[in-house]
């Protein structure tokens, strides 16, 4: 499907971005590229939509070399998801949505028919998002909206450049998850850069380690983390410290961020809502003045029921999730996950909300990393 023949980039200042790059991409796979800052990755990925031009070298798309295309055809045949999301602010979601497919001369009921079909496709109902605005959504739901736009002209092949990355860890998850259930429906080829090892493993098909403008290995996330390469690819995927947290009883306070995002019971849908889009999250933590955990509130359960201006955070968030204390084996942790099916679990601690353990938290903190959090917000 893509191919690269022995591509090299070299900058006027005579910077070696790459340095003889093969490498085969299949039809309907998914291919992270990960490495360090300044590995190439972003590099490789921007090639394929000639955004940056090789010095050297070829690359080929179904055969056919693309230096031979017109770019801006070429673009348009090619699905871009970007972290900053990139959404045009004065376009309704639907207009950014259908933005490729107009330039390409789609009818309107062909164009209209598909911004519905995909915002269903990732949960977002058409009749309520449809006209909004991006301001107006969170900033998952953004991101959202950025990926299925990727999707709206039917392009064989994606690009996407660490989207996820600028999100909280509720809502990462949450797109990981729907990405690869996605991919599962489409089969777009799909080259996914990213820097986190963790999304690597958990969306890609193979993943290309890259390090000083070359790949140092090349394989499916089994076979890279049962046999790595050599000591930079083991150290980039954390093996030395898996084993020695595996050996370890860790407990759900090495598992957990614990700096998490809470609201008071009381606020109403509209002040929940901004507080969201203020810290780009999809989920608040319910908690009273003594921060005791009354429950979970969700985008979508606050999107359900914002015109109901009675409502407020305690009338429509979830109770009965499970719950962690802070001294809990990470074998329950792990056995919590798998049984109840949930995205996320409070950490408690003498009944109070001390931190948050969500499955990618839970494993850089196995690989003893510390796990990332969103910005802290008050209970306001």
């Amino acid at each position: 499907m893509i191919t690269f023949k022995n591509i090299g980039k070299t900058y006027a200042d005579g910077f070696q971005a790459l340095k003889n790059i093969n490498l085969e991409i299949k039809e309907g796979e998914l291919v992270a590229l990960i490495g360090p800052s300044g590995s190439g990755k972003t590099t490789t990925m921007k090639m394929i939509n000639r955004l940056i031009e090789p010095s050297r070298g070829e690359i080929l798309i179904n055969g056919e070399s693309i230096s031979e295309k017109d770019p801006v055809q070429l673009r348009r045949n090619i699905g871009y998801v970007i972290q900053q999301i990139g959404l045009l602010p004065h376009m309704s979601i639907g207009d950014n949505i259908s933005l490729v497919p107009r330039l390409k001369g789609w009818k309107k009921e062909q164009y209209e028919n598909k911004v519905d079909e995909l915002l269903e496709l990732v949960g977002l109902d058409p009749e309520t998002f449809r006209d909004r605005f991006p301001s107006e959504l969170s900033g998952g739901q953004q991101q959202r909206v950025g990926v299925v736009r990727a999707l709206a002209a039917e392009p064989p092949i994606i690009l996407m450049d660490e989207p996820f990355s600028a999100l909280d860890p509720i809502s990462r998850e949450q797109l990981q998850d729907e990405l690869v259930k996605l991919q599962d429906t489409i089969k777009k080829t799909i080259v996914f850069v990213t820097h986190d090892m963790d999304e690597a493993i958990k969306i890609a098909d193979r993943i290309a380690i890259m390090k000083d403008g070359v790949i140092v290995q090349f394989d499916t996330p089994e076979k890279i983390l049962r046999h790595p390469k050599d000591d930079f690819v083991k150290g980039f995927i954390g093996e030395q410290r898996l084993e020695a947290g595996l050996n370890e009883q860790l407990t759900a306070s090495d598992l957990m961020i614990n700096k998490v995002v809470t609201a008071k019971p009381t606020r109403g849908l509209a002040e929940a809502l901004k507080m969201m889009k203020k810290y780009r999250v999809d989920t608040l933590l319910v908690t009273n003045s003594q921060n005791e955990l009354l429950g979970i509130a969700t985008v979508e359960n606050v999107e359900r029921y914002y015109y109901e201006e009675d409502k407020t955070l305690q009338d429509i968030m979830n109770q009965e999730g499970p719950t962690v204390q802070i001294d809990c084996p990470y074998t329950d942790v792990a056995e919590v996950f798998a049984t109840e099916g949930v995205s996320l679990i409070p950490v408690l601690q003498n009944e109070k909300l001390v931190g948050l353990i969500t499955r990618s938290t839970m494993m850089r903190g196995l690989a003893g990393m510390k796990p990332a959090g969103p910005r802290e917000g008050e209970n306001v």
